[in-house]
């Protein structure tokens, strides 16, 4: 149930980033994940969107309605890094390596007609170190 504002009606967090141990099926972390930007001060906003986990540890997501990418750490759900995209990214990140050998993460970021966002068509590459 969504407000005449387009938030949901029950309180926040609206959506979070969820670690869950497979072979105990217990929850090792979990935190808000985004902002709504009706509400910027408060933390968690309606996701959308799968989140990419590296071998190194990483977990990026975009998903919420802001438009951010960011990368969490594997073991203790602490944000790492975030970078700004044109929009928000309703999609799954994914990753691969340059011929340079550089390991970049991807990204669509287009928004959503639905949740209100501003719309885009951009794909948009980060290098990790």
């Amino acid at each position: 149930l969504m407000s005449p504002g387009g938030l949901p009606c029950n309180p926040p967090p609206w959506g979070t980033l969820t670690a869950v141990d497979l072979a105990t099926g217990d929850v090792r972390w979990e935190v808000p994940l985004g902002l709504s930007p009706e509400l910027p001060t408060i933390p968690g906003s309606v996701n959308l969107g799968g989140a990419l986990t590296t071998a190194s540890g990483l977990v990026f997501i975009g998903a919420a309605r802001d438009p951010r990418l960011r990368a969490f750490d594997i073991e203790t759900g602490k944000v790492l890094w975030n970078g700004e995209l044109p929009a928000s990214a309703q999609a799954t990140p994914m990753t691969y390596r340059a011929p340079s050998g550089r390991q970049l993460v991807v990204v669509a970021a287009g928004g959503h007609t639905s949740l209100r966002t501003t719309m885009g068509d951009a794909v948009v590459a980060f290098g990790l170190p």
